[in-house]
């Protein structure tokens, strides 16, 4: 069936393309004889950048979905040994350009890159191939060890090309290790629980930020506040220094602001200032490392392919923590904070393990309601690609700018990742909730919850999604239970031009939330215009207020601490 789709496709891609369908010649990629490395597993891309498009970046770090999307290709390879080559023609899938055979004449950049995957055998007995992080946070551009080649100048004019050869010359370095300073400590452990379901050690780690005056207060015992997101390389928005006044000014093409590595320079520097003040929450400030083979990280709770991430955390990780740097180890003492994937592991790992923490500040929440799977309803909708309708087909959208402006499709979307890679194996985002929410598939790779060539929504997998980590239908079936636990601790934020329309998924949340019972007593807010990943600040920019995230979070869970401790709980030696 795939091979008929593909096929399907091609043809459609050279009715429609003209006499540039000639133009494309064949790529041969080969593994050097003398790469000691042996036989290699993984994702063959091949990228060609057009030859005026930001000249001075390698193609592998310009491929994207949105308006600026180069065209790639992608093959899996298994068993390649050195010296042979693998092949490129118009059958490979690709993106946004289908086939090479469509590629439209020019100049263009070409490299390519083996995004390298391991045997995994797992605990349960499946054997999968995937690719491990390497201390990268799971991205291919940049993963240790990972094989690419030197970009080379490609003239395909409208004449026949023949074929091009490639050969993989360059390997990515090592990342070089955290050096702690006298505030930050890196921490990690070996978990028992993750290692036994991956069949292989499995390590978790995080980034602990001291309050000021640790040392000196060797009696004080502190709160903890989780920051939850992506894969963390060092604590967010934070520096020990001054900004560097010789910064060379960049440009932000997301916010649109020149020089905005001087703005996240000089706010970490004032977040720094703050911490150290008099009068600034003293707590203990977590940044974990939990990446997957599927992604930069677990989402924070147990799940069926990625493993007991959720209980590892809460367990082992979080316990360790609390040892080492005298946390007070108790639920009352216990918050969390982040946006978009971070809002979603902060409220649902509130809702999972209730009375472990007091509360959870919830920004641009990936969908929180399944209903609102951006702009899919999975359990009304049979297609995630195009809305219905008899005579015609109106895509459905994945991407805006404030003012509604659409970039990327669903479809676009799901065709990106599976040129990136097969089997839920792109390490982005459509995958990993599927890694997160999904069964284990027949092939023992996540289940599918829509085809990536047809869009076509499997409802076996939705009922699964539905009872396991739709949030909005696990909040209404079990009010009576969790109401009481959860009353007063969570606060969802987000902007109402969500760039991925998170906010749809809010609105029906909010709503259960302030007509429930019993009462939730839950803040829900929305910026004005705002995109992603607006947190609550109604003062200032997102740019800026993503920044700010520990001045923002860090009172409010002092004040609900006073408010909620149980009687003989310690508030005093910490609050110096």
């Amino acid at each position: 069936m795939l091979k008929q789709l593909l096929h399907r496709s091609l043809a459609l891609a050279l009715a429609l393309s003209g006499a540039a369908a000639m133009a494309a010649p064949d790529f041969n990629v080969t593994l050097p004889a003398s790469y000691s490395g042996g036989a290699q597993d993984g994702r063959l891309l091949l990228i060609l950048a057009p030859a005026e498009q930001a000249p001075g970046r390698e193609p592998r770090d310009m491929v994207n979905w949105d308006g600026d999307a180069i065209p790639f290709f992608g093959i899996d390879v298994n068993g390649w040994k050195p010296g042979q080559v693998q092949k490129f023609d118009a059958r490979a899938l690709g993106f946004p350009v289908r086939s090479l055979a469509t590629l439209p004449a020019g100049k263009y950049r070409v490299q390519a890159l083996l995004n390298r995957y391991e045997t995994y055998r797992m605990g349960d007995g499946r054997v999968l191939k995937l690719a491990p992080d390497r201390g990268e946070g799971q991205h291919w551009q940049s993963k240790p060890g990972n094989l690419y080649s030197k970009p080379q100048l490609l003239d395909i004019s409208a004449a026949p090309g023949g074929t091009v050869q490639i050969a993989l010359t360059e390997q990515i370095p090592e990342i070089a290790p955290f050096v702690d300073t006298p505030y930050v400590k890196r921490i990690s452990i070996r978990s028992e629980r993750l290692s036994k379901f991956w069949g292989r050690d499995v390590f978790l780690g995080a980034f602990v930020t001291l309050p000021w005056g640790f040392n000196e207060h060797p009696d004080a015992r502190y709160p903890l506040v989780i920051n939850h997101g992506h894969f963390p390389s060092a604590p967010s928005a934070w520096r020990e220094t001054p900004p560097d006044p010789g910064l060379l000014p960049v440009h932000s093409k997301r916010f649109n602001l020149e020089g905005y590595n001087r703005v996240e320079q000089q706010l970490a520097w004032e977040n720094f200032q703050a911490w150290t003040s008099p009068g600034f929450p003293r707590v203990l400030m977590v940044e974990i490392q939990h990446p997957t083979p599927f992604y930069d990280d677990s989402y924070a709770v147990n799940s069926a392919n990625n493993g007991p991430y959720g209980d590892a955390i809460q367990y082992e990780l979080l316990p360790e923590i609390e040892k080492r740097f005298r946390g007070l180890g108790q639920g009352w003492a216990r918050f969390m904070f982040g946006g978009s994937t971070g809002g979603w592991e902060a409220m649902a790992v509130q809702m999972f393990y209730p009375d472990e923490y007091n509360g959870a500040w919830a920004a641009c929440p990936d969908p929180i309601d399944f209903s609102h799977y951006m702009t899919v309803d999975l359990y009304k909708d049979r297609n995630a690609y195009f809305q219905p309708n008899r005579f015609k087909r109106t895509p459905r959208p994945a991407h805006r700018n404030w003012l509604g402006h659409v970039d990327t499709t669903m479809e676009d979307t799901g065709l990106w990742e599976l040129t990136l890679g097969t089997k839920g194996r792109s390490g982005d985002q459509l995958d990993v909730w599927e890694s997160v929410y999904s069964p284990v598939g027949p092939d023992g790779y996540p289940r599918r919850v829509w085809d990536r060539l047809t869009g076509e929504i499997d409802p076996v997998t939705v009922a699964y999604w539905k009872e396991n980590y739709d949030l909005a239908h696990i909040l209404k079936r079990d009010w009576a239970k969790l109401g009481p636990k959860l009353r007063g601790k969570l606060r969802i934020y987000v902007g109402d031009m969500d760039n991925y329309y998170l906010n749809n998924a809010v609105y029906g949340v909010e709503k259960f939330l302030r007509q429930a019972n019993p009462p939730s007593d839950a803040v829900v807010d929305y910026g004005d215009r705002a995109e992603h990943c607006w947190n609550g600040d109604h003062m200032r920019p997102n740019a800026y207020s993503r920044l700010r995230y520990a001045q923002m979070v860090l009172p409010w869970t002092v004040e609900r601490m006073l408010m909620t401790a149980p009687a003989g709980a310690d508030l005093k030696s910490w609050r110096y």
